[in-house]
């Protein structure tokens, strides 16, 4: 039997090979195209494994080529274009897509898609809760307003009213307070934005405080006794009708003491601390008087009372001369001409 002209037939362990001509390929190759095509990629020799999604969702930044496509292979963080406004879509075709990867100058060359006709996208979203309202205008306040005075604490009077917002990150403009600013309660008007854009303007009524701890007086303290011995405590207490300095110290410290009384469960003012009287009017002490190496001393009545470092009266009982000098301890003065 004559050998067919255009084929080679071997056979090695029962399989049958043949060398098919070169135009059946060029056959095959048209008959794909015209009944499907393909999808190339740059490399065109590699086939694409590109399929556009029916429905995606993006943020404000933007639209990116991964938020719109499934591929085994690792994408490329293109941005194709704007993302839409809040509650609405954007519907994008295969036509568009390409021309968006051509005036983005993606390497990227599209003869054929699979998948869906055209994807809609729209923005993530989640539920803006009551904890929501109060976190966003609490940081805002506390950073603008209270500062380091205490920590805020807000709450809303009426029940919050759930909204549907973006699903990223949120900040909270003041727009509106009351003249006194932040008081046990007060309105305020905010508005609510991305980092593009903005969302909206509220207006809501909230209870504050400001906690802090302070030092707190447990029974009535007299005016003149010293901190060591005055029976104060540390409490967690609501500072924000305090106008005045607080005071603040980790223990209480035996060289200050009472400059006026506080009656039993009230807060500790900073003006209600003075330096601890040691030398009292009336007193006798001892004045130094010294020049170079030069040293007198004599004895003097103390005209006013004195803590150390602060510069009092005093009067020679001899020469009825009154001086000035410095209180340095109990019993002792340095004068200074």
């Amino acid at each position: 039997m004559k050998p067919f002209s255009n084929f080679v037939f071997f056979h090695s362990q029962h399989v049958l090979l043949a060398c098919i001509p070169k135009r059946f390929f060029v056959y095959v190759s048209l008959f794909g195209c015209l009944c499907g095509g393909f999808v190339n990629l740059a490399p065109a020799s590699e086939p694409s494994n590109f399929q556009l999604r029916a429905s995606a969702q993006a943020d404000s930044t933007g639209i990116f080529l991964g938020q719109i496509i499934d591929s085994r292979d690792p994408l490329p963080a293109l941005r194709l274009c704007d993302s839409p406004a809040f509650g609405k879509i954007s519907v994008l075709t295969r036509e568009q897509i390409t021309g968006l990867l051509r005036d983005a100058g993606a390497d990227l060359t599209v003869t054929n898609w699979l998948g869906a006709e055209a994807v809609r996208v729209s923005r993530r979203s989640r539920a803006f809760t009551e904890a929501d309202l109060l976190n966003l205008p609490t940081d805002t306040l506390q950073r603008d307003y209270v500062k380091d005075k205490g920590e805020l604490e807000l709450r809303p009077t009426r029940p919050w009213t759930e909204l549907n917002l973006p699903d990223e990150p949120l900040t909270l403009k003041i727009l509106e307070l009351p003249t006194a600013g932040v008081t046990s309660a007060f309105i305020t008007r905010f508005q609510i934005c991305t980092a593009r854009e903005g969302l909206g303007v509220w207006q809501t009524t909230v209870q504050a405080r400001v906690w802090r701890e302070a030092w707190v007086a447990h029974s009535a303290i007299k005016r003149g006794e010293p901190l060591g011995t005055a029976d104060l405590a540390r409490e967690r207490r609501d500072v924000l009708s305090v106008r005045e300095a607080l005071a603040d110290f980790s223990t209480p410290d035996p060289a200050l003491q009472l400059a006026e009384p506080v009656p039993s469960g009230n807060l500790l003012l900073a003006r209600a601390l003075k330096p601890r009287t040691v030398v009292h009017r009336g007193q006798i002490a001892q004045a130094v008087l010294q020049d170079g190496v030069l040293s007198i001393t004599m004895k003097v009545e103390v005209l006013e009372d004195g803590a150390p470092g602060q510069i009092i009266r005093a009067r020679n009982p001899l020469s009825r001369r009154d001086v000035s000098g410095k209180v340095l301890n109990e019993q002792t003065i340095l004068i200074t001409l």
